[in-house]
């Protein structure tokens, strides 16, 4: 009887850290896709605008 509780307690760890293991991945992934969507819109605007268009821009919208 002590084997089956400890070995229902073990399985219910295990699913646990296995589903925190999971979540974690699926948060690191969806991290690097974002940081990557990010500098793929940063590289379009140099190309496009120009890089001290940017910081003229970035500038006026911190002070306004």
């Amino acid at each position: 009887m002590t084997t089956n509780t400890q070995t229902t307690t073990r399985t219910q760890e295990d699913v646990g850290y296995e589903t925190s293991k999971f979540a974690l991945g699926v948060g690191i992934v969806m991290a690097a896709l974002v940081g990557l969507w990010g500098a793929t819109c940063l590289i379009s605007a140099l190309a496009n605008v120009g890089p001290l268009n940017i910081l003229k821009n970035y500038f006026t919208a911190l002070i306004g």
